[in-house]
């Protein structure tokens, strides 16, 4: 066995799921040990789209995402994808060949791409040591929620492993050992934290709690820590769904919220963010909080606390045990709950509630009037994956979701392009639900080349494109100041055609009438996926977009 099998054998004895990637001779046999060792392998067609592919798996599956590339370019091609899934902190391990002779080609500095985007790099630096290097690797991607790169000599990818040769044995080994020394200890919540925060509720009397990706596996705990404090709930957009049905439940805050829910958010004399780090995106700039309210949040990362907003109390811990001692010990109260406010809430929460004008007409379709007629059409058992763009705010708004496990917001990073990869691997996560992928033409003709993987892994999935033959949200911004527009601004292009090309079933929508084809795909077979060709209106730039660029 060589060094290069008994990784692959490794990371899959720690529990690696569905690999993604692009195989070159530099991860040609870790790729093969980790299919024969049972992970399956999901062959993207650019390493961008597989590296976001699997942040995404991660993301919806809660297991670790594990991403192969080969040296040199594989590594570079695969960037963008790793810069996004190190910002939102997505446990991801990056396995790359790697060429350590200065001369070669391939020679880069390889950890040092990595750190400068905010991952971990890591090494595999001998025969003997390779199985505890990678059980490294999977620890720190897992209990630091890292994007982890380990790096894959080619020398030593080639020598005979010279370790204990029950791999899976040896590797279970390590992982009961627990953590080795350097790694941080779980950390139990502060009594004067927890205390602090009880003490702030118990004061409030128009609480919010805001909760975002740390707190996607605490509904339960938060729904009955609101409910004895009289909060009203609402997410982050990476969260969205947390909450939904419960008649309590804001939906997003920040820059996609509801004027209902900006309203209430505002007017909070305390704001407790869970796992969320009330960034700009999330506050609109800061202004949903009130000069005069207080801020809490309740983090695993104490660095979090005094980030963006600074936090009046703050709490280091997992959220779902925090807000169980906090409801342990805090006194009940009617807090912001009437049952006045529960009506305006299921009147007014939901975007699809806020009447508009149509602006259908001269063969394009308004985007609301689009995706409120696929909300009503599309199955309720969906995942959403969105890209970046223009028009991202119609689909994260509009089209509702069954629970947190039915949104995939790679955005952290905010390019545009990634949005069909990470329809992907939210839909190999999540194969019990319709995938929906909603991309702006400019996306969906930068990440083209995932089509194929669609097509080959046959997955059912409902693309829809928003087209209004530009990057809409450079048009909007720059537009109204008379600037000429010809850098942004394209020729028509036909979409649909391009998606019939690659195997995909496809229609044209300009007109509500036409959403009939997507009835029809519905209720057919679904063998083959469908691409919507919206050509949407583009007069004026999306409802969130001016609070967007305010931070531009």
């Amino acid at each position: 066995m060589i060094v290069a099998e008994a990784v692959g054998r490794a990371l899959a004895a720690c529990g690696a799921g569905t690999v993604f990637g692009v195989v070159g001779s530099g991860n040609f046999h870790v790729t093969n040990a980790l299919v024969a060792s049972g992970s399956p392998f999901v062959a993207a067609r650019h390493e961008g789209g597989a590296a976001t592919m699997a942040d995404a798996y991660a993301r919806m599956s809660g297991r670790a995402g594990v991403v192969t590339v080969h040296q040199g370019p594989g590594l570079t091609n695969a960037m963008t994808g790793l810069t996004e899934a190190a910002k939102s902190r997505t446990p991801l391990i990056v396995l790359a060949g790697e060429a350590t002779e200065a001369q070669s080609n391939f020679h880069i500095d390889q950890a040092g791409l990595a750190t400068a985007v905010g991952a971990a790099a890591l090494r595999v630096t001998s025969a003997r040591a390779a199985v505890e290097q990678v059980v490294e690797a999977y620890r720190v991607a897992v209990e630091e929620r890292r994007t982890v790169l380990l790096n894959l000599p080619l020398g030593v990818q080639s020598a005979a492993y010279d370790g204990p040769q029950d791999v899976p044995a040896l590797v279970a080994r390590l992982l009961a050992a627990g953590p080795p020394s350097g790694f941080p200890a779980a950390k139990e919540p502060a009594g004067s934290e927890v205390g602090a925060l009880v003490q702030a509720l118990e004061a409030a009397r128009r609480p919010v709690f805001i909760a975002g990706r740390g707190a996607r596996h605490a509904r339960r705990e938060l729904e009955e820590l609101a409910e004895r404090t009289g909060a009203l709930l609402a997410t982050s957009a990476v969260a969205k769904g947390l909450f939904r049905g419960s008649p309590w439940d804001l939906d997003v805050s920040g820059g996609f919220a509801t004027p209902l829910a900006a309203e209430l958010i505002r007017a909070a004399d305390l704001v407790v963010a869970w796992g969320c780090a009330l960034n700009m995106w999330t506050t609109r700039h800061g202004s949903l909080i009130s000069p005069g309210a207080r801020a809490a949040k309740v983090d695993l990362d104490a660095a979090a606390l005094k980030t963006h907003v600074p936090a009046d109390v703050g709490v280091v811990g997992d959220v779902a045990e925090v807000a169980r001692k906090v409801a342990a010990q805090v006194a009940a109260g009617p807090g912001y709950r009437t049952p006045a406010l529960a009506g305006r809430i299921r009147a007014e929460g939901r975007w699809q509630a806020v009447p508009y004008e149509d602006e259908s007409g001269g063969g394009r379709i308004d985007p609301r009037t689009l995706t409120i007629g696929l909300d009503a059409l599309l199955p309720a058992e969906r995942i959403v994956s969105v890209d970046s763009g223009n028009f991202m705010g119609y689909p994260s708004m509009l089209l509702d979701v069954p629970d947190e496990g039915g949104f995939c917001f790679t955005q952290a990073f905010q390019s545009v392009g990634l949005g069909l990869a990470t329809a992907i691997g939210a839909a190999v996560a999540r194969p019990d639900r319709l995938p929906v992928a909603a991309l702006g033409d400019g996306g969906a003709l930068m990440g083209l080349a995932e089509l194929e993987t669609v097509v080959r892994l046959g997955l059912p999935m409902v693309i829809v494109v928003y087209d209004d033959e530009a990057y809409g949200a450079e048009v909007h911004h720059f537009g109204p100041h008379g600037h000429p527009l010809d850098t942004v601004t394209f020729p028509p292009a036909d979409l649909a055609a391009i998606a019939r090309g690659h195997g995909l079933a496809a229609v044209t929508v300009t007109r509500a009438e036409d959403l009939a084809g997507v009835a029809e795909w519905l209720n057919g077979p679904r063998d083959r996926p469908l691409l919507v060709h919206a050509k949407v209106t583009g007069e004026r730039g999306s409802w969130w977009l001016e609070e967007a660029f305010k931070g531009h």
